[in-house]
C-alpha cells in the first residue's frame, strides 16, 4: 500500500544468523575432514558429513541441496581412496549411509518448498484480503492533508486487527481509527465489518455519535451472526473524529481507544482526553450514552491518533513509548513526515523489537500561503539518544 511503507531494515542479528546457516554445511563437512584426519580409522566422520545435506535441506534450493550431498559424499569417497580402504565393508556402508541420507534431504527440501509456497500464497491471499477492506487514503481529502500508516509487529507480515478510514461527507472529513481484539483472519473479518459499517454511516449519519452507535449496532450483528462476540474477537477501541468543512471545530468520540494528539504550528501539543472515559465497541453497550468532544484544529496543525502499538511500545528497560513527549516541541512539513518520523523513533525506542501491531493516522490543516516545507527534526528525539 502506497504510504505504508512499513518494511523494516534486516536486523543484525538476524543477517548474521542466515550467514551462519548458510555455511553450516561446509564447516561440517570440513570438521568431518579434520575428525577423520586425525583420528584412527575405527572413529567415523559419517555423522558429521551426514549433517550437510540435512541442515541444507530446509533453508537451502534444491540445486544447492544436491550440491552439498554430492560434495560430502565425494569428500568420504576421496578420504576412503586415499586411505585404501574402499573396498572394506565399513567404509561401503558409511558411503551407502551417506547416499541414503542425501537422497532423504532431497524429499524433505521438495517438502519444505511445497509447504513454503502454501504459506506464501496464503499470506498473499491475506494480505489481498486486508488491502481490500484497508485500502489507502488519498493524500487530500475535503481540502485536508491525509497520511495513514500500518506496520505489522513481525516483518513480512500484513494481516492485523488495526484499522482506519476517511471519508469526504456531507457532514465533514470523518475518519475513524481503531484496534482489533486479535489477530489472524478472524481480526481481517472484524475490520471489514468496521470499515463497511463507517463508510455507510459516516455518509447518512448526521451527528458522530450516530456514527458510532451505527458500529455499535453492525459489530453485535456480526457477533449474533457468528454465535457470540468472541468468534468476532470480541471488542474493537476506536477514535472517530469529524472536522466540519470550513471550520476549526474537531469533534472526538473515544471508544477505550489511546488519547490522540493536536500538535500545533508554534510546536505546541494538545492531548485529546475525554470528559467522560468510555468502554470499547462490541461490548453490547448498545444505549451508551456517547457524547463528543470538542476541540479545535486550527490552520497550520495536525491531529493525530495511533494505536497502542504505538503508545505501548517498549524499550530494553520496559518504559513505554510516549507520544505526546517526544513530539513536543517538534515541527514538520506535513502528515506525512510526521508518520514516518514516529516510526522511524518508535524502532529507536524499541531497537526494532515490537510486539504489536502499529497504525497511525494523521490529519493536517494547511495554513493559507504555508510552504510546502518548513524545518524539520526527520527523526523525533534522535538528538536525545
Amino acid at each position: 500500500m502506497g504510504k505504508r511503507d512499513g518494511r523494516r531494515g534486516t536486523a543484525p542479528g538476524n543477517s548474521r544468523s542466515r550467514i551462519f546457516v548458510r555455511a553450516l554445511p561446509a564447516l561440517m563437512i570440513g570438521a568431518g575432514v579434520v575428525l577423520d584426519l586425525a583420528t584412527p580409522t575405527v572413529v567415523s566422520a559419517v555423522p558429521l558429513f551426514a549433517a550437510a545435506p540435512l541442515i541444507a535441506a530446509p533453508f537451502f534450493s534444491l540445486a544447492s541441496t544436491v550440491r552439498v550431498g554430492a560434495a560430502a559424499i565425494l569428500v568420504v569417497l576421496a578420504i576412503r581412496i586415499s586411505d585404501g580402504e574402499l573396498g572394506r565393508v565399513v567404509p561401503v556402508t558409511d558411503l551407502l549411509t551417506l547416499v541414503t541420507v542425501s537422497a532423504l534431504s532431497l524429499v524433505i527440501n521438495r517438502v519444505v518448498r511445497r509447504r513454503n509456497e502454501q504459506l506464501a500464497s496464503a499470506r498473499v491471499i491475506a494480505e489481498t484480503a486486508m488491502r481490500a477492506v484497508l485500502p489507502t487514503p488519498d493524500d487530500r481529502i475535503g481540502g485536508l492533508q491525509v497520511a495513514a500508516r500500518y506496520e505489522a509487529a513481525q516483518a513480512d507480515e500484513f494481516v492485523g486487527g488495526d484499522l482506519f478510514a476517511v471519508a469526504d461527507t456531507p457532514y465533514g472529513v470523518r475518519l475513524v481509527l481503531g484496534d482489533v481484539r486479535g489477530k489472524g483472519l478472524d481480526a481481517v473479518a472484524a475490520v471489514a465489518v468496521v470499515i463497511g459499517a463507517f463508510r455507510e454511516a459516516a455518509e447518512q449519519e448526521m451527528s458522530l455519535e450516530g456514527v458510532v452507535q451505527r458500529l455499535e449496532r453492525a459489530l453485535a450483528r456480526e457477533g449474533s451472526r457468528r454465535g457470540g462476540l468472541d468468534s468476532m474477537e470480541g471488542f474493537v477501541t476506536a477514535v472517530v473524529a469529524e472536522i466540519p468543512s470550513g471550520s476549526d471545530v474537531l469533534r472526538v468520540v473515544n471508544r477505550g481507544h489511546p488519547e490522540p494528539l493536536v500538535l500545533h504550528a508554534d510546536g505546541t501539543l494538545d492531548v485529546l482526553a475525554p470528559t467522560a472515559p468510555a468502554l470499547p465497541l462490541g461490548m453490547g453497550l448498545d444505549a451508551w450514552p456517547d457524547r463528543s468532544d470538542e476541540w479545535t484544529l486550527p490552520a497550520g496543525s495536525m491531529f493525530l491518533t495511533f494505536t497502542d502499538g504505538l503508545s505501548e511500545a517498549r524499550d530494553a528497560k520496559g518504559v513505554f513509548y510516549d507520544p505526546a513527549a517526544r513530539l513536543r516541541g517538534r515541527l514538520f512539513p506535513g502528515p506525512e513526515e510526521l508518520l514516518s518520523a514516529l516510526t522511524d523513533d518508535v524502532r529507536l525506542h524499541t531497537g526494532g523489537r515490537s510486539t504489536d501491531d502499529l497504525a497511525l493516522l494523521a490529519v493536517g490543516r494547511p495554513a493559507r500561503g504555508q510552504q510546502e516545507r518548513r524545518t524539520t527534526v526527520k527523526i523525533v528525539g534522535r538528538d536525545r539518544e
